[in-house]
């Protein structure tokens, strides 16, 4: 390269390199040679942005930390900081950049609560977020999406969850809709909907209307008289298994003559996604289907299906499913599904789990509420525990009461050894009504009810046997 040019060129390294287009300028005005310096493009100056921001440019490290390290290696004021940054940066001309903020933000919220400053910013983030879904790509849109969702989750029922609603949901139903636009934004689309619906809707037609919408998306998967036994596998698969479990989940919250409409609508067609080839649509309509079966047992405790014989046939059969030509995988995790699933037709059980949470711990104890909790845990990631804890909504949603409020010191007191824990006396009432404690009677009682409908099984057992 000639010495001239060499010497004239602009330094990338050094201490000036965040003022190299000012320092470019000075030097040709002192040089006495007058042209025009171009100043950093809008692209550049992003990056030059994300740089300065350290830690805005990866969004993953809201998810790897988690709540714990956030406490502990930032204050709240550096995580606003950062926040902040992201929420700047989602106005940002590069599509890369604004989906980084855009999933910055969101495994932020996951991780924290973060109520005040969600209220102050809150106009701008749906703005982004409607700007983002509106002229966005695929990726981008799934990130506005999922955004979305956390954010009426963090602010919970209310008039700003409402205006968020009111403000995205026909955008959402669109691309729901749009045959054109990517599938993956679709299902993101479709999810996100439901939650929001679940969260903000106090209009009962939008939400019938909402139901509607994902209706006419998961029914395009049912059986027609004039097709095959078994449903294909299609491209479109996955969107039809985010629009059902959407439906669902409304459906938990609707008037109980709308619920019965929908029953009425889909009981007898719901069956034939048993057939799909897809082993997470079998499951989805499995679940669904068992979920379906609650709501009217509830509703009438004599609730008789038709069909009954024929479906516990199918159920029985996706139980113990050998067939050779699905994985390994697909058919251990459908079996263990579908067991529970005939159980719940058959015998109106449920097998309890237990989901723990710091000093507490939450039993779920139906198919309502387990597909309550998976719809939220898929939206919040490792982040569900925390909300568990601390938001207020969800734990009203599951009926937990108010927040424990623990401080370090206090959680250092309740740890106890397991000798402690072994020779605890049962008898005394005082010693269950501390939290840490509290999962210990739980645990008794629910240790007794599993002996005791054991030992009922066992009478039907030989009553059979008998005869």
């Amino acid at each position: 390269m000639p010495k001239n040019k060499k010497r004239n060129a602009p330094h990338r390294g050094g201490s000036g390199g965040s003022g190299s287009g000012a320092a470019a300028a000075t030097a040709a005005t002192a040089g006495g040679q007058h042209r025009n310096v171009q100043p950093f493009s809008d692209e550049d100056a992003s990056i030059e942005t994300m740089s300065h921001c350290s830690g805005y440019s990866d969004p993953s490290s809201f998810a790897e930390d988690g709540p714990e390290v956030l406490d502990e290696e930032g204050t709240q004021e550096d995580l606003e900081y950062k926040l902040k940054g992201f929420i700047d940066l989602t106005l940002d001309k590069s599509a890369k950049t604004r989906q980084a903020a855009l999933e910055g933000i969101k495994n932020a919220l996951a991780s924290k609560m973060l109520s005040e400053l969600i209220l102050e910013r809150r106009m701008t983030l749906t703005d982004s977020i409607e700007r983002c879904l509106k002229k966005g790509k695929s990726d981008e849109q799934r990130a506005a999406a999922a955004l979305a969702s956390v954010l009426c989750i963090q602010l919970g029922p209310g008039i700003e969850s409402e205006e968020v609603l009111k403000t995205l949901g026909p955008i959402l139903k669109k691309i729901i809709c749009d045959g054109t636009a990517s599938i993956q934004a679709r299902q993101t689309c479709a999810t996100c909907f439901g939650v929001c619906c679940f969260i903000a809707t106090e209009d009962i037609t939008e939400l019938y209307s909402t139901l509607e919408c994902l209706e006419n998306v998961f029914t395009k998967s049912y059986l027609k008289e004039k097709d095959t036994n078994v449903i294909c596998n299609t491209p479109n698969t996955g969107l039809h298994i985010s629009s059902l479990l959407a439906w669902t989940l409304l459906l938990t919250i609707c008037p109980i003559n709308e619920v019965k409409k929908k029953l009425e609508m889909h009981f007898h067609k719901l069956p034939s996604l048993l057939s799909s080839d897809d082993v997470n649509m079998r499951i989805a309509a499995g679940e669904s289907l068992a979920l379906m079966f609650e709501l009217a047992r509830g509703m009438e405790s004599d609730f008789f299906y038709e069909d009954m014989e024929s479906l516990t046939q199918m159920l029985r059969a996706l139980a113990t499913d050998g067939n050779k030509h699905r994985a390994k995988v697909d058919k251990r995790k459908q079996r263990s599904v579908f067991r529970d699933i005939l159980r719940a037709v058959e015998e109106r059980d449920f097998p309890t789990e237990t989901v723990k949470f710091g000093p507490e711990r939450m039993y779920i104890d139906c198919w309502v509420k387990k597909h309550t909790y998976d719809t939220f845990k898929e939206v919040l990631g490792s982040g569900m525990q925390y909300h568990l804890q601390s938001n207020e909504f969800l734990r009203n949603v599951f009926e937990l009461g108010p927040p424990v409020m623990l401080d370090a010191a206090t959680l250092k007191t309740m740890k106890i050894s397991r000798f402690e824990r072994d020779t605890l006396s049962f008898s005394d009432p005082h010693v269950f009504s501390f939290p840490p404690f509290q999962h210990l009677y739980n645990s008794a009682a629910f240790k007794a009810r599993t002996k005791a409908r054991s030992k009922c099984r066992d009478k039907r057992a030989d009553v059979g046997e008998f005869f």
